[in-house]
């Protein structure tokens, strides 16, 4: 190798590090929003609701609804105003949902509650393509760290979230969880000014430059790479958002334990889900993509045995922690996979195709939660991960079969 390539090539690895880590701080702050949202949404709709409560989690769905729907709307502010605009849009989308959820609260308007949780979504879905953003700018060798620091982000907020759940919670009171969504605007604020300092390559314009060829989207999902990435990381997504979405609602409104100990148990799950990444990617580059996807769908399947073993704190907080573990293996490694099925020149469209279907899926997990839960219970939720953990695995296992007879 000459000394030009090699000197390019510490130059792209040291702009792609200097990306991350604008970024990984960025989704540190606007992830924040994920644990203060699942950690409270679910009781304060409970609250708002009169005799039925079987709609207590509708907010949560909202949530959800609205990433879907921030999926389409990051690719379309891409191609409008550029990535790291798009991103400014998506960060002030999350601070008027904050407001939003905040006035419905002094309100008492659990519909209008539900419709601020569709604008934070939007902005976790705006969040959601940052970690394509970093692979996208990242040489082929470092995506997967790329991605795992974007995700170890999240141990910040792990920590950040349900730490302003608590101060801040009965900041207005007697209105509840008030104070706790109009800590979430200058949280999105500070990300904006993350976001200026980004300098992100433009694929599209070097594509044109190259005239390198785009691919339809029905060829490259098609492919079993990609559906194998694509359903890896909707099992590990929508079941982690089933099974967080039902537990503080079984803690508390099931099993009589107090919110702080629900949220501390959001908490302690959020950072098993991030605090893994900071060598995932490591683990990743050691033994194969498919190998870490497969150890994750297998940790999910130990937090479902955990789960349906009692329902004592060490059960909830122990099955919390092990979704989140199973996780960030199962989704960080699915990404990768898919990341890799696609050229930096063809990624909006795929990643918009892939992120659709994913918070769509995980949209319906976290409605279904509160309708399992409110009809059948604690135990029938943690059986719904045997098939499709099993299902996913499978999959995994021939993608695996089929990399290693791959010609060298």
């Amino acid at each position: 190798m000459s000394t030009g390539t090699v000197e390019g090539l510490e130059r792209e690895l040291s702009a792609a590090r200097r990306n991350v880590f604008l970024l990984m701080f960025a989704q540190a702050l606007l992830a924040s929003a994920g644990p203060i949202a699942f950690s409270i949404g679910g009781l304060a709709g409970y609250n708002l609701l009169g005799a039925d409560k079987s709609l207590a989690t509708a907010p949560l769905t909202a949530f959800n609804v609205g990433v879907a729907l921030g999926a389409v709307l990051v690719a379309i502010a891409a191609r409008l105003l550029g990535r790291t605009y798009g991103f400014i849009v998506g960060a002030l989308l999350g601070a008027a949902g904050g407001l939003i959820a905040a006035i419905a609260l002094f309100r008492g308007d659990f519909w209008l509650f539900s419709f601020g949780f569709v604008f934070i979504g939007i902005s976790g879905g705006f969040a959601q393509k940052i970690r394509f953003a970093a692979a996208d700018a990242s040489p082929s060798f470092y995506k997967p760290r790329a991605i795992s620091w974007i995700l170890a982000g999240g141990v910040i907020s792990a920590v950040l979230g349900p730490q302003v759940v608590i101060l801040t919670k009965d900041m207005f009171e007697p209105v509840l969880f008030a104070g706790a969504f109009v800590a979430l605007a200058p949280l999105c604020l500070a990300a904006i000014v993350l976001f200026l300092f980004l300098r992100l390559p433009d694929h599209k314009a070097a594509a044109v430059a190259t005239g390198l060829p785009v691919r339809p989207l029905r060829e490259i999902v098609l492919t079993q790479r990609f559906m194998t990435g694509m359903i890896c990381g909707i099992s590990s997504y929508a079941l982690m958002t089933f099974m967080m979405t039902g537990a503080p609602l079984a803690m508390v409104i099931g099993c009589g334990f107090s919110p702080e100990l629900a949220t501390l148990g959001i908490q302690w799950h959020v950072l098993a889900m991030f605090a893994p990444s900071f060598f995932t990617g490591m683990l990743i580059q050691r033994f194969g993509t498919e190998k870490v996807v497969a150890a994750g769908l297998i940790i999910l399947m130990a937090c479902a045995l955990v789960a349906h073993a009692g329902i004592e704190l060490w059960n909830f907080w122990g099955a919390l922690i092990l979704l989140g573990i199973g996780w960030n293996f199962g989704f960080i490694g699915a990404t990768a996979i898919v990341a890799s099925s696609y050229q930096p020149h063809e990624a909006d469209k795929v990643q918009g195709f892939h992120d659709i279907i994913l918070f769509g899926t995980v949209a319906l997990a976290s409605f279904s939660s509160g309708k399992v839960f409110n009809a059948y219970g604690w135990q029938t939720i943690n059986l719904m991960f045997w098939p499709i953990t099993g299902v996913s695995l499978v999959l995994v296992l021939l993608l695996l079969l089929r990399t290693r007879r791959a010609p060298v």
